[in-house]
Order: C-alpha cells, then structure tokens, then sequence
C-alpha cells in the first residue's frame, strides 16, 4: 500500500468509503441492531466486569446485566405511556382547542389572503385526497416498520449476551488481524474506544434524565399542560444532534397549542426550551462528556442525515458515536490521519495556502485560540 502513486491511494479510499456506504444501505437491518448491541456492551461492561470481580458464574452475570438493563428501559417506557394516557384523556379538549386555533387561523388568511372558509376547506380536502390515495403505501410501511422494530428489538438482547460471552474471542481475532509490532497501537485504540463510548452514552443517559426534569419542571410552573410528555420526547429527540431540538420545539408547539387555548403558552415553551438548551450545551453537558467526542459540526450535520439516509432513525442515533469511532480508528492508524483530520475538529490558526508548515502530516495544529505570534509547534 505504500508503494502505490498518492491519486490510486485516494482513489482506493474513496471506493472503499462507497463500498462501506453502500454495505450499510444494502444491509442496515442486519448492521445496525449488531452496531447497536456494541455500544450497549460497551455501557454494560463496568457492571458485567463487577458481577465477574465478585466471582458470579459468567453466563450468570450476563443475565443479569441484559435484565438490569431491560429493567431501566422497561421504567423509562411505563413512565412514557402514563405520560400519553393522560394526553389521551384530555382528547375531547384537545379538539376544541385546535378547532378554536383553526378558526382564528381561518379568519386571518381570509382577512390577509383573501379566501373564504369554503375555499380553504376545499384545499383541505384536496389535499386530504392526495393522502387518501398514497394511504395503502403508507400504511404497508408502517407495517414493514414495525416488523423490522420488533425484530431489531428482539435481537439486541440476544447480540449482547453473544458479545459479552465472545468479548475476548473478538479481541483476539483484532489482533490476529495486525502484525505485532502494530499491537500497541491497536490496544491503544481499543481502550480509547471503550472510554469514549462509555463516556458519551452514558452522558447521553443523564443528559436525557436531567433535561427532561428540569424541562418538565419548569414548563409545570408555568402551567402547561403535558408538561412531563413534552419534556421527554424533547430530551430524546435532543440525542439527534442538531435536527432532533427542531423537531422536539415542533412536537412542543404543536401539543402545546392542541391542549392549550392561550397563545402565549407557545411563546412560553419556546423560550423554556431554549433556556434549558442553553444550559445543556455551554453549561451542563460539556462537564459530563468533557472533550472525548471532538467532532466537528459540519461532519455531524452530515453524518445525522446520511445516517437517517441509510438506516432510518437508529441511523441518526448512532451516527455520531460511529463516526467518533472511525476518528479514534484513523487517528491511530498512520496511512489514514487525514480522515481523522477531517472528522475532528481542531482548527488550525494559520492558513495553509500561506503557510507551508501548516501542510504537513507530523505538525502539530494550532487553533485559531492560540497566540498568532507564536511559531508553528514540531
């Protein structure tokens, strides 16, 4: 490989980029649950290795570990659906409050667009037509849907158990794989790779559990209704990076305008909602995840929609962490820093179209925080 001109390097990259690109569309059912298993192994790792420490039988302390998580997510979705029978209760009040709304929506584009209430009822139906005709389709894929979430749930569990009772089969095999002065380099980048995952999901845990009792809090003081609901659905939507907090102010200013006759509720949500966002992002999150994902946000952005591109939403879920992944992986592997470069984002303070030094594979790159006076580090 080092042997070959730098363009068949590249071109040899860039397919190799298209192929993986092309596996994971081709056969994200099969990837993304195996994907999925990984990271939950890796969060369950510290309590398998004490149940083991504590010389519990292996098989034994797998067991426990899987049900101790089933347990966790089993509470989180009982509290979810306490949260959405009570939506349902209220649906009679839900209509009212959306009638009222349309009305005072319907006499203002008559006022400012000139079109009577008939007139917008027919673009309604007009529209509500095209639904109808495209529903056979939409509801086959919903079904397929479905289907494709319960097995993607029934196999976590089972690809859990088999890569915490395999884990040293695997390691085994990485290093099998490399030669063995390339060993060191390979822990290295085994171990940086369990602390980041470890350290990210498990940020991500108690990002989720504080925004959503600090959100449903606040919104419950400023009395609005279903506040816990729109606190959790943001909180997990929030895990989407950039397009999950723009969805979740959708989903709150549409509940809230549906079970609330005030509009002012609206502008209340929003700026409790940008409040508790500005706090999670210069505040509370940067102290529990610290600096163990340095990804750049035009690479997230574009990971978040490639990932939802290619495997839907457990794609944008995990595209972050995977693309964390591959940096740690690149970093480590000299043939391939530059894709690590990329990923990352450590910007360097000088332009290397005027200087040179900045161009090079073994300098050490300055952030545009660094003294400019200063010369370029060997």
């Amino acid at each position: 490989m080092d042997q070959l001109p730098v363009t068949v390097k590249r071109s040899l990259e860039l397919l190799g980029l298209c192929l993986l690109l092309g596996l994971f569309y081709m056969a994200n059912s099969i990837i993304m649950p195996l994907l999925m298993a990984f990271f939950i192994s890796l969060m369950l790792l510290p309590l398998f290795r004490f149940l083991r420490k504590i010389r519990i039988p292996e098989i034994i302390a797998i067991v426990l570990v899987i049900l101790t998580g089933a347990l966790i997510i089993i509470a989180i979705l009982l509290f979810f659906s306490l949260q959405v029978a009570s939506l349902v209760k209220d649906i009679s009040q839900l209509e009212k409050n959306l009638n009222l709304h349309w009305n005072t929506l319907s006499a203002w584009i008559n006022r400012n667009l000139n079109l009577s209430a008939d007139q917008q009822i027919r673009v309604l139906q007009e529209q509500g037509g095209k639904l109808l005709n495209n529903a056979g389709s939409y509801l086959s894929g919903a079904a397929v849907s479905i289907t494709e979430v319960f097995v993607f749930v029934g196999l976590l569990p089972i690809y859990v158990f088999l890569i915490l009772f395999y884990k040293n089969l695997l390691l085994r095999f990485i290093f099998l794989w490399f030669k063995k002065e390339d060993h060191p380099q390979v822990e290295s980048a085994l171990r940086e790779t369990e602390v980041m995952v470890k350290s990210y999901l498990t940020g991500l845990m108690i990002q989720v559990t504080y925004m959503t009792i600090l959100l449903g809090v606040l919104l419950t003081i400023v009395g609005i209704k279903h506040a816990m609901l729109i606190a959790i659905v943001f909180a997990i939507l929030n895990l989407i990076p950039y397009v999950g907090a723009l969805i979740g102010n959708l989903f709150g200013v549409l509940l809230t305008l549906s079970s609330s006759s005030e509009l002012w509720h609206v502008f209340a949500v929003l700026i409790v909602i940008a409040v508790v966002q500005f706090l999670d992002n210069n505040i509370l999150m940067p102290k529990i995840v610290g600096s163990k994902v340095k990804i750049n946000a035009l690479v997230t952005i574009i990971g978040v929609i490639v990932g939802g591109s290619l495997a839907g939403i457990s794609g944008m879920f995990l595209s972050l962490p995977i693309i964390a992944v591959l940096k740690i992986i690149f970093d480590h592997t000299e043939a391939f820093k530059h894709w690590g470069l990329i990923l990352g984002d450590e910007r360097p303070g000088l332009s290397p179209m005027t200087n040179p030094i900045v161009r090079l594979r073994n300098r050490h790159v300055r952030t545009p925080d660094d003294d400019d006076g200063e010369e370029e580090g060997g």
